[in-house]
């Protein structure tokens, strides 16, 4: 997909400037149980002045347009910006950690993972941890109260639970953020994570006999 290809030139591009970056949502967790597709690759950035100048220069006219003064003045102001391909008519959204402070957590806990694309090719990049994925869906889910937030939270907690990954969700942590969050939240992560550990069991229980 031409977009993805985007978004991998790009996180190849922070890797070669050496900038602070993070991959969140659910993109980041496909390294971690989420099987569901899906056309978003978060990206948090954390762009120093000289960043904004070599990230552009990554990204030369005429076939990109990544202006340097628009990414300093858009990490200045904490919004959204993108870099655009114009051959192919797409654009990777990268986000400012200005904009979304609770995520320098996320940048600082940050874990080197290996993604496979539908081409099999595989690259490595920073992403988040299970734990900082689940609590930005806490956040999202109560934003929005779209189904497909317990549903990733749900992948996530079963794959990790189950052993499938080198790293664990700290449930406490999430729960203090979800009661922090609010009533109905908490109740949606207790039910989630209720349901995960209730499949686990069952399935630990059949391999029994």
């Amino acid at each position: 997909m031409a977009l993805f290809d985007l978004y991998f030139r790009v996180v190849k591009a922070l890797e070669k400037i050496d900038a602070p970056y993070v991959i969140v949502g659910a993109f980041a967790g496909s390294v971690f149980g989420i099987t569901r597709s899906t056309a978003d690759v978060d990206i948090m950035v954390d762009l120093r002045d000289e960043d904004c100048e070599a990230l552009s220069e990554q990204f030369p006219l005429p076939r990109y347009y990544a202006d340097s003064e628009m990414i300093r003045n858009s990490i200045q102001m904490g919004i959204m910006f993108n870099i655009i391909d114009t051959d192919e008519g797409t654009k990777a959204d990268l986000v400012p950690l200005k904009r979304d402070p609770e995520y320098y957590i996320a940048l600082e806990r940050r874990v080197r993972e290996t993604y496979r694309d539908e081409n099999g090719e595989i690259f490595e990049a920073w992403f988040a941890q299970p734990t900082d994925i689940i609590i930005g869906k806490l956040w999202a889910w109560d934003e929005g109260r779209s189904n497909k937030h317990p549903d990733d939270i749900y992948a996530i907690l079963f794959f990790c639970l189950r052993g499938y990954s080198d790293f664990q969700v700290d449930i406490e942590e999430v729960s203090e953020q979800a009661a922090r969050i609010g009533p109905e939240t908490l109740d949606m992560w207790l039910k989630t994570l209720a349901k995960a550990r209730n499949e686990i069991e069952k399935g630990d229980t059949s391999r029994k006999w």
